[in-house]
């Protein structure tokens, strides 16, 4: 259980309007320290000091990830009551005060701003490299080795042809590689990328397939445009790294694979080549062990079998997963429903 700082400590840290606001900011989303410099509108060293007494009394946890040190706040959802009752304090404020939910509007609107830029970072390469995106992978990994591991792992490179992969759905399809290597394994596929030119490439590569075994799809991997439990494998390749929120992604992966169904995540391992963030848009700079265990864990999969292939440069791990049943902290999209705000369509 999340420990809490004696009440007084608590309430010091929190006397002052920027960590009030800071807290905010990170009850919604892991920003980095500049990114919080920015919405707030002050000096990094100044907001590394707010930060630091934060940190100090246990109300924030740092992560550092290559030169970048992302933040996040132990409060939101704590299972501390103290800490937890913060939290929801600090949000009755922002609906209650006015000057301090003038601030906190201020903000998120140019906190929107920043994950759009990020946003539109990750769209732009994707829309630039479309084409070659699978020769820019080669670059990283032997991708046939990757492959060959991720069907032993799945069970499918016998080749049976009974459909042991079921309804499959390619989160981030990209040129449809992916999608099409397993599709002779699988009863129907879908493939769901945010980039059109993306799903350009991925439409000429899977054609042969027909239209009744394939459902591709433009959408976000946060906000999946299908119903609870569609699909037996749910299969992400290279793609979680661009996720701010990988959280949600695997929120949204469990919620629409049926229990007892399987995730399979191919990454990078944890790594500090800073230019993959700079030049190729990731977010993150790969995944160790205990996080991917801990965010599979807290979407509701059970970790299976792993495989690690090494590189010159950067490793590829493999983790695949089970999804437990029930899952009662995932709130199941009532049949026949969609959120309102879905960016998916089915692409022209």
């Amino acid at each position: 259980m999340t420990t809490a700082p004696p009440l007084v400590e608590l309430l010091r840290a929190i006397d002052d309007p920027s960590r009030l606001r800071l807290l905010r900011l990170l009850s919604r989303m892991e920003l980095a320290v500049g990114e919080l410099a920015e919405v707030l509108e002050q000096s990094q060293p100044r907001i590394s000091r707010h930060i630091r007494i934060l940190t100090e009394a246990g109300l924030v946890e740092k992560r550092k990830e290559g030169s970048w040190v992302f933040l996040k706040t132990r409060m939101a959802g704590s299972d501390s009551p103290m800490l937890a009752a913060a939290d929801r304090m600090l949000a009755a404020a922002e609906g209650e005060d006015e000057d301090f939910a003038a601030l906190c509007d201020g903000d998120m609107r140019r906190l929107s701003a920043i994950r759009t830029a990020r946003e539109t970072s990750a769209e732009y390469y994707f829309a630039r490299h479309a084409d070659e995106w699978d020769r820019l992978r080669t670059l990283h990994s032997d991708d046939a080795l990757v492959e060959a591991k991720l069907a032993s792992l799945l069970d499918v490179e016998s080749g049976d042809g009974d459909a042991p992969l079921g309804r499959m759905l390619d989160i981030g399809t990209g040129t449809g590689r992916i999608a099409e290597l397993f599709a002779p394994f699988a009863s129907h596929v879908s493939a769901i990328d945010k980039s059109n030119d993306m799903l350009r490439v991925a439409r000429a590569r899977l054609q042969d397939l027909p239209p009744s075994r394939l459902n591709l799809l433009q959408g976000d991997f946060t906000d999946l445009p299908f119903e609870d439990a569609s699909f037996d494998t749910v299969l992400f390749h290279q793609v979680l790294h661009y996720a701010q929120l990988p959280e949600l992604a695997l929120a949204e992966a469990a919620r629409v694979t049926r229990p007892g169904g399987r995730v399979a995540i191919v990454d990078f391992a944890a790594h500090a080549f800073e230019e993959l963030r700079e030049r190729d848009a990731h977010a993150r700079l790969g995944f160790t062990d205990a996080q991917m265990d801990k965010l599979l864990g807290d979407a509701g999969f059970a970790l299976g079998d792993t495989a690690s292939l090494k590189g010159e440069e950067l490793t590829v791990r493999i983790w695949t997963g089970t999804r437990r049943n029930p899952i009662p902290h995932i709130v199941a999209r009532k049949a026949g429903t969609r959120r309102a705000d879905t960016t998916a369509r089915t692409t022209p």
